[in-house]
């Protein structure tokens, strides 16, 4: 259940946002368990940044909240990729693409709440530890 939020300076068609999506979508399985099935993306173009006091520069700022992967495992790989494509669809410098990991404990979806607690990750697939308390 992956949430990532994507902030350019830079202006979006429509044709690049929906190739940015496809390859995140791919992406997001470098992170042992994730698909672009539960992938939301949120996308946020001419955000005003300033980077070293400059806002003349592309820059990037991306934010990935991940529901049980304390452990972090893929993230460099994931780092790496979502790096090359920013710069190779929009020509943004590496050293201006930031990536932030938010580790999800307590995620709602349907009406439902989902707590890290309940799960258990074996090889990459989130199983019940406990039964859930009907509310």
């Amino acid at each position: 259940m992956p949430f990532l939020m994507s902030r350019v300076n830079v202006s979006v068609s429509r044709e690049r946002e929906l190739q940015i999506k496809s390859r995140l979508g791919k992406a997001i399985e470098l992170a042992p368990g994730e698909s672009e099935e539960y992938l939301m993306i949120g996308f946020e173009d001419n955000f005003h940044f300033y980077l070293r006091g400059d806002d003349s520069q592309p820059v990037a700022y991306i934010e990935i909240g991940v529901f049980g992967n304390a452990a972090h495992r893929g993230y460099d790989r994931l780092t790496a990729e979502i790096t090359r494509i920013y710069n190779d669809v929009l020509g943004i410098a590496p050293d201006h693409i930031y990536v932030r990991y938010d580790d999800i404990k307590v995620w709602g979806v349907s009406g439902m709440t989902f707590d890290i607690n309940q799960y258990r990750n074996e090889g990459g697939k989130m199983t019940w530890t406990t039964e859930r308390a009907e509310s």
